[in-house]
């Protein structure tokens, strides 16, 4: 596999909460996973096969959307769009989580038998169907009445790691508390609806129904689309541990105030960010960093803060691939260049984050490999990242 050199890069932010910036001039990659990060003269870059000028630009690790209603291939049937996932990696999307593929299967069925099937069939298919490069993280099966720990324990053995809760046929949501906790003791990483209905059939689920549940996420707990009330929202913080899931499809000032009590309650660490899409709200190639933007600039958190609750809080919250979403030595190569947008009156991209401005990505590498030159979704970037030892259309070399 061909070496890759980024150079002469302005800032980066690491996607690590405890250390969220980092100083270095230049990232070496090998075999797809990083292999050197520092001064330009001691890492090497400029000698790698495929050299990416970043020309004093910001790199940060590749965003993880880990709210995303994947079904099976680049499709949505709730938006009847094809080619969503490839057109998030120009958003600077990396990876993505399912949110449970039967969610939005047409004419899904709601047996324990057919939810199993679905979820094992999509963990399957998509190890090895990757978007312009995207890492979909499938197989995760909607928790049904009648899901046995037989049923569980074969998921877990064909590559199913996680679990949706809130879609199956239950009479009322506090009665799938078994499936939960069958779906837990098999090592699944259990993720469930909150706050109001979102699709017909589905049910509410408060707050007091979450602390019966006990899953290990609370999935877009600003709203998806209608936010748990505050009351639920302090609760959850301070009687529980779940991963407190934002989302851009869902209510922004409940988000605010999230990550406002959350800090104050010293579990920022438990905050992660994802985009809840395509659902009724639409297809959002930048729905992620559409929050990030929205979190610093009127959160009050610096910028690779709230980039770290985009990518390395993902990682922990759903339990992916060691060094996933962050930019450290032997994690994967997954990185985004990006610079202020060309009008802003920032000068570079956590700036403009601050702002409230997207930044404009000049490139995207997944696993070491350039996947996108100058984005087709976000702003013109001030500065574009030049390219030596490879050919990316619409990019100077």
């Amino acid at each position: 596999m061909a070496t890759l050199g980024l150079t002469n890069i302005g800032a980066l932010a690491t996607g690590m909460l405890a250390a969220p910036r980092a100083e270095a001039e230049a990232i070496l990659v090998q075999d797809g996973r990083i292999a050197a990060i520092g001064a330009a003269s001691r890492v090497g870059a400029g000698s790698a096969d495929v050299v990416v000028d970043c020309q004093g630009t910001t790199v940060i690790p590749g965003l993880i959307d880990s709210h995303c209603h994947v079904v099976l291939g680049d499709y949505t049937p709730r938006q009847k769009t094809v080619d969503f996932l490839d057109s998030y990696v120009h958003g600077g999307i990396t990876s993505v989580v399912s949110a449970g593929e039967g969610v939005h299967a047409p004419g899904r069925p709601h047996d324990p038998a057919a939810a199993k099937a679905i979820a094992i069939a999509a963990a399957k298919c998509f190890e090895h169907f990757h978007p312009n490069g995207m890492k979909v993280v499938a197989g995760s099966v909607v928790l049904e009445p009648g899901l046995t720990d037989d049923d569980f324990a074969e998921m877990a053995r064909h590559g199913v790691r996680h679990a949706k809760y809130g879609f199956g046929g239950y009479a009322q949501p506090r009665d799938g508390e078994p499936e939960v906790r069958r779906a837990q003791m098999h090592g699944l990483c259990v993720m469930s609806h909150s706050g109001g209905t979102s699709i017909p059939g589905s049910s509410p689920i408060s707050h007091d129904v979450l602390l019966h549940l006990r899953p290990d996420v609370c999935g877009h707990v600003n709203g998806g689309t209608t936010s748990l009330d505050e009351v639920g929202i302090d609760r959850i913080i301070a009687e529980t541990g779940m991963a407190l899931q934002v989302v851009q499809a869902g209510n922004l000032r409940s988000a605010l105030y999230i990550v406002k009590h959350a800090r104050e309650a010293g579990a920022l660490a438990r905050v992660c960010v994802a985009s809840d899409t395509p659902t009724g709200t639409g297809v959002i190639p930048m729905g992620v960093m559409k929050s990030v933007c929205e979190l610093a600039s009127l959160g009050d958190l610096p910028p690779e803060v709230v980039i770290a609750l985009a990518t390395g809080n993902n990682t922990h919250a759903f339990r992916l691939a060691a060094g996933t979403g962050t930019i450290a030595l032997g994690a994967p190569a997954d990185l985004v260049v990006c610079d202020a947008p060309s009008a802003s009156l920032a000068g570079d991209a956590l700036t403009a984050i601050a702002r409230g401005d997207i930044p404009g990505i000049s490139c995207v590498v997944i696993d070491g490999q350039v996947r996108v030159g100058r984005s087709r979704n976000t702003p013109l970037a001030k500065r574009l990242a030049s390219f030596r030892g490879i050919s990316v259309a619409g990019v100077a070399h």
